[in-house]
């Protein structure tokens, strides 16, 4: 007995009693998942995945029931289980292509791909190029608790190959294991693609405009940062300083400090944040806090002026710089309504 499938007139499935004795055993697998459901949901149905995908491999490559398999497939377990998602053509070749994926890896990666919302699965194997990329995101996303578009937002934006790459001291100023996640926490360069500046931007227009989207700031700063303000003042025998911006990271427990360049680094820079970190460590930092750090970002660097300038400093300082990719054209500055006006003029509407 012959099925046409209805997508392409030119693949046939052929049933046999083969593939009805296996589709009855993937049905009671289903009920088993529905039952079962209700107590560890994710888990469950990963499970089953991996065994309908490993299975689905098996029979195309041993039984001969031809090219539409899948379709036939799918319609079969869609008119058995009509309230059950999962089932389209479409996803089952997302569960082939996921067993495919992960099939030769160790069971440690098996695993962690099966702590992580199916969706999630599917963006990961679709968005990443290698499987070392991929087990990164995984990791990630079961540490930082993200939603699948937070996940989709940081492989766009190539987390991957941008975290802890900024040039540090921490191996040398912290202590293990503080300085490992310090390290982490860094990126290189840090993404502002959110921001419309003009190239020729300065420091203040760069931290109002972070400032402005800071939701969006700390996104690309990373999980654990909690804001305490701009323009921090700090005061040090009847001297006034003031911090480009300040944070707390809730998981290193310990004061941020960031300040902001619109120029190639310096070596002044590292000299300047070395002396902002330690009045935050003297004023701020209790018994309960560790160690200060500061972050300096600049438009651009040479990394061996970088290292030289942190090679004698004595506290925890990373260097990196930041790219805007959607820079205004300076002519047109002018001509572009600014923030308080699209809210002023959406405002208006609101009230005709």
């Amino acid at each position: 007995m012959s099925y046409k499938d209805d997508t392409d007139t030119s693949k046939l499935f052929y049933l046999d009693k083969n593939y009805s004795a296996w589709l009855n055993e993937l049905k009671n697998k289903v009920r088993l998942v529905q039952i079962k459901a209700a107590v560890k949901v994710n888990t469950e149905l990963l499970e089953f995945y991996w065994e309908l995908g490993a299975d689905i491999v098996e029979k195309q490559a041993t039984a001969k029931w031809g090219d539409g398999f899948m379709s036939r497939l799918s319609h079969d377990l869609m008119a058995e289980f009509p309230d059950m998602k999962g089932f389209s053509k479409r996803n089952l070749e997302l569960i082939k292509r996921w067993y495919c994926f992960w099939y030769a890896q160790d069971e440690i990666a098996k695993q962690l791909a099966t702590q992580i919302p199916w969706w999630h699965n599917v963006v990961i194997i679709t968005k990443t190029k290698d499987i070392d990329e991929a087990i990164f995101y995984v990791q990630k996303t079961i540490q930082n608790n993200w939603s699948r578009s937070v996940l989709t937002h940081h492989i766009e934006g190539d987390l991957f190959k941008r975290e802890g790459k900024a040039i540090n001291n921490f191996k040398v100023t912290l202590p293990e294991p503080q300085s490992d996640l310090a390290i982490e926490t860094l990126k290189n360069p840090y993404n502002f693609d959110f921001l419309a500046l003009t190239e020729k931007h300065n420091e203040k227009e760069l931290e109002d405009a972070l400032t402005v989207h800071i939701t969006r700031f700390l996104l690309e700063l990373g999980a654990g940062f909690s804001y305490l303000g701009k323009q921090y003042k700090l005061e040090v025998a009847g001297d006034e300083f003031f911090v480009d911006l300040l944070f707390y990271h809730v998981k290193l427990h310990c004061y941020v400090v960031v300040e902001l360049k619109t120029v190639r680094f310096k070596p002044e820079f590292a000299g300047k944040l070395n002396f902002y970190v330690s009045a935050v460590d003297e004023i701020l930092r209790s018994e309960l806090d560790n160690n200060s750090i500061g972050i300096l970002i600049c438009k651009s660097k040479n990394d061996t002026v970088v290292e030289y300038s942190l090679k004698d400093i004595h506290k925890p300082i990373g260097v990196s710089e930041y790219v805007i990719t959607k820079n205004l054209p300076d002519e047109f500055r002018s001509s572009l309504p600014s923030i308080e006006e699209i809210e002023a003029e959406l405002s208006e509407v609101d009230d005709s």
